[in-house]
């Protein structure tokens, strides 16, 4: 059984709707639940009467597809009438209402998402996803090819999953169909891919998933500059599961165009461009050169470049907890403050700001207000 908020309240006014996917193989595996999905033979509009007649609130957020959003306890459980699909083109589906639940299931992609549960707590399970799930196999369900041919992203799917729930050999078939039907991932929108492969590297370990990419010519598609064994040494330093941090060591050629070609957010690019500039600092450096350095940048970032440095070594730990220790400084003087000794806006309160602040650094960051006050009084006056 899952305990849920709002969960028994949308039983209640659907009793034949079941849960569906990622919900039934976390529950099974002891994992935290983050949301629910479930599945209905009923038509949309009678999941929106019914839920409505229960004081729910029902948002018609997908009709196209059969899915009504039903608010119960605050959160949102999407209800999806069950389809089978009648047409696909690698990327979407046109779908037909159904009753019937197993061919519901047949049109997900791997046997671990394709089990459902009811309020009594019973798995219904039609393709061996439970086997699979306590194995560590990631099948798709039915043929492989077909599976791809309905949605190049299941490609990449196999590999998230498998980065994440995998153990032991991986599944020939599916390697093959994917290695097979590799060009199709080409075709994909440049924000699926990069959420997947973000979703890849997230994963405890990834490193096989990576690898089984490069081996299935899939990497060549949508990251050619990947060099996987730079992965593995990261991760072998244990370094953070971060998927920026990962896709630095993986290697991105220009910042720039990868950027450009995946669709990153501006704040990935700028953190992504901050993690590969070189590391300048060293085991043994004084606090001083380290207050400078966080004056530039973030610890979180400097410990980044660290890791992407050379940074598994003992001395290089030391290194990055001294960073995080150390209070990031605050230079004290504002142009505000050479306002109220005279100076007029302009190049000139520009230029003593710099200088003081030049002067401030070199110090290792450290004199106070009053000082830094004094010594743009001495630099007015020179």
């Amino acid at each position: 059984m899952i305990g849920f908020p709002g969960l028994d309240e949308v039983w209640a006014a659907l009793p034949e709707a079941r849960i569906v996917g990622g919900a039934v193989r976390d529950a099974l595996l002891g994992c935290e639940i983050a949301d629910i999905d479930m599945a209905s033979p009923l038509t949309p509009d009678r999941v929106m009467a019914r839920a409505r007649a229960a004081g729910l609130r029902a948002v018609p957020t997908g009709l196209d597809h059969g899915t009504v959003t039903v608010v119960a306890a605050g959160r949102g459980f999407e209800v999806t009438t069950l389809r089978r699909d009648v047409a696909t083109d690698g990327r979407h589906a046109l779908v037909e209402f159904t009753d019937d639940w197993r061919e519901d299931a047949a049109r997900r992609d791997f046997t671990i998402n394709a089990m459902s549960m009811d309020q009594n707590g019973r798995i219904f399970d039609y393709f061996g996803g439970q086997a699979d799930l306590e194995a560590g196999r990631v099948r798709f369900v039915g043929r492989a090819a077909a599976r791809i041919r309905e949605d190049y992203l299941r490609a990449l799917r196999y590999f998230r999953f498998f980065a994440r729930y995998g153990r032991g050999q991986p599944d020939e078939v599916a390697l093959a169909a994917i290695s097979a039907n590799r060009a199709g991932v080409a075709g994909l929108s440049a924000e699926r891919v990069w959420h997947e492969l973000k979703l890849i590297l997230q994963a405890p370990l990834p490193c096989t998933a990576v690898r089984l990419m490069a081996e299935s010519g899939v990497l060549d598609v949508v990251w050619p500059e990947a060099v996987p064994a730079r992965l593995e040494m990261l991760v072998k330093a244990r370094a953070p599961a971060e998927a920026l941090l990962r896709a630095a060591a993986l290697g991105v050629g220009d910042v720039t165009a990868f950027a450009a070609r995946l669709r990153l957010s501006g704040a990935e690019a700028a953190r992504l461009r901050a993690y590969r500039a070189p590391n300048a600092l060293k085991p043994g450096d004084e606090d001083a050169a380290l207050r400078r350095a966080l004056y530039g940048d973030p610890p979180e970032v400097l410990a980044a470049r660290i890791w992407l440095a050379d940074g598994a070594a003992p001395e290089w730990d030391e290194l990055r907890a001294r960073l995080v220790a150390l209070p990031r400084p605050v230079f004290p003087l504002q142009g505000r403050d050479l306002l109220r000794l005279g100076l007029r806006p302009g190049p000139e309160l520009g230029r003593v700001l710099r200088v003081v602040e030049n002067w401030w650094q070199a110090g290792g960051c450290m004199a106070e207000r009053s000082e830094c006050l004094d010594k743009a009084k001495t630099v007015i006056t020179a």
